[in-house]
């Protein structure tokens, strides 16, 4: 039985994040493992001993901002030891990982996530400091995971170093609701089935949010969006500007399973901005509905849908693609069914375990 500590996430029961997502489904399947998953106790509402089999261990700090720092270091402390493998989620806690590896035996491997020293919401200091997190994390790992190729291209360019390319799971965006549920949620948000688009994203400069909503008032498209406006002044900003258009519904983020089923099956097409990080959650999850997928047109995004979405690049391009009749997008779905179960993520990083 291999003793798998992992750290990185909120915790588990997963409500938020890609991380948390991913260290839950890891849970699903313990056969030959053992987990413990390292959590927050100011981020769970719910202070559960264990989960699907894994034990769960808590720190007195947010997983969050720059908390996540002390508090990935502070996970690693409660790991020095009694585990096989380290599996640590993001580089917030690398800056400790030299000093990791002179006390522990354990193995390490890293998913390094997207380039956070790339993302617009960081000052200057900040990307500096995670730049130089990357670095560490990159060469003190036994291992490197890469969510997506385009990340693993840069990481042997920049490092020299050939990373294991393991992405995420969306499968278990898949419900079974009723038709009567589906169209109370639909009725909440005053949109109707496949007369819609959808986005659902963290409200960052770097997810593109005000190209959606400039190519949606332009065009006229009928769009619901969910994601956290209050959270920053970029997001309050688009908030009091986009309200006031009738076919835009602004709505606050959603982690209830059954409702984002409900909206996701129900779209003609799913928008996503995002334009930093690698294989995003979110887009893994929207390939699985089969709707029309309009991606921001980078290298990570081509990646993930493996050039069978349509692209843009600015309003003008999303207005332009949002003026034609939407259309299905079945092929998106079978490469999601053959690439992004959660079952074949698992033998993934089993495998490295």
């Amino acid at each position: 039985m291999k003793k798998v500590a992992v750290i990185g996430t909120q915790g588990i029961p997963a409500c938020y994040g890609g991380f948390e997502s991913l260290a839950q489904c890891l849970t699903e399947d313990n056969e030959g493992v053992e987990y413990t998953v390292f959590c927050s106790s100011k981020d769970m509402p719910e202070k559960l001993s264990e989960y699907n089999g894994a034990k769960l261990k808590y720190i007195p700090l947010s997983a969050n901002g720059f908390q996540s720092i002390p508090y990935d270091i502070c996970s690693l402390c409660c790991a020095l030891a009694g585990y096989d493998t380290i599996l640590i989620l993001g580089v917030s806690g690398a800056i400790f990982l030299p000093i990791f590896r002179l006390i522990s035996s354990s193995r390490v491997v890293v998913n390094i996530d997207g380039l956070e020293h790339r993302r617009d919401k960081w000052g200057a200091a900040a990307k500096l400091f995670l730049r130089f997190s990357e670095r560490l994390a990159v060469y003190n790992a036994d291992c490197v995971v890469a969510d997506n190729k385009g990340i693993a291209d840069y990481v042997i360019s920049q490092y020299g170093i050939t990373p294991k390319t393991i992405a995420y799971g969306g499968d278990h965006a898949i419900r079974s609701i009723t038709k009567y549920k589906r169209d109370k949620v639909l009725d909440n948000y005053g949109v109707n089935y496949k007369k819609f688009s959808l986005s659902i994203c963290r409200i960052e400069p770097e997810n593109n949010c005000h190209i959606t909503l400039k190519a949606a008032a332009e065009s006229g498209e009928r769009l619901l969006f969910i994601g956290n406006w209050n959270r920053s002044d970029y997001g309050r900003a688009l908030k009091a500007q986009y309200s006031a258009y009738s076919n835009i519904t602004i709505a606050d983020p959603v982690y209830d399973l059954d409702t984002l089923y409900a909206v996701r099956s129900s779209a003609a097409r799913y928008i996503h901005g995002h334009s930093a990080g690698g294989t995003n959650p979110s887009l893994v999850e929207a390939m699985f509905f089969g709707c029309q997928i309009l991606a921001y047109d980078v290298v990570y995004n081509r990646e993930t849908t493996a050039n069978l979405a349509q692209y843009f690049t600015n309003s003008t391009s999303l207005t332009a693609l949002l003026a034609a009749e939407p259309k299905a997008m079945p092929e998106i779905v079978d490469y999601a069914k053959n690439h992004y179960t959660w079952e074949h993520i698992r033998t993934l990083y089993k495998s490295l375990f």
